[in-house]
């Protein structure tokens, strides 16, 4: 899900762009973008993924099961190209008709990724606490909810 999507609402073209982008990095990876343990990353592979990448280590992504069926220089393109699509600004993702040129052309001069949108994940602590004072609100897990129309 897009961030401005999931913060503001706000659905674009570009929303499906960000969706690709995700759905590429995890097809690479072999992990999925949530609840994933990578390092200080945990949880967040498009965090892992844009850390790589700026290290100098994008072919660190790739799974182990397709790393020899697919060469470096595709596999590093397609990160890219994945990296470009999760930018956090909807006006810097390519359109998807210019993503196929990317993924389809050998030849494609491609610009550089910005930041990638994504959010840090909660320490597992903050979520635990969030969870016992949901649970402590209520003796029998039940909850009332008195419905009044506009």
């Amino acid at each position: 899900m897009s961030p401005e999507y999931a913060m503001d609402g706000v659905f674009s073209v570009k929303s499906d762009v960000f969706s690709f982008g995700v759905l590429v990095l995890e097809i690479i990876s072999g992990k999925k973008n949530r609840g994933i343990s990578i390092s200080e990353y945990e949880g967040n592979l498009l965090a892992h993924a844009w850390s790589l990448w700026m290290h100098g280590n994008g072919f660190e992504l790739v799974d182990k099961s397709i790393s020899n069926s697919i060469s470096m220089v595709e596999a590093l393109n397609s990160i890219k190209v994945g990296l470009l699509c999760v930018q956090e600004c909807p006006k810097d993702r390519p359109t998807m008709s210019s993503v196929v040129l990317m993924l389809s052309s050998k030849n494609a001069s491609l610009t550089d990724p910005k930041h990638p949108g994504f959010f840090p994940t909660r320490a597992s602590s903050t979520t635990e606490s969030s969870k016992s004072k949901t649970n402590s609100a209520s003796i029998n897990e039940l909850s009332v909810t008195i419905v009044e129309g506009r």
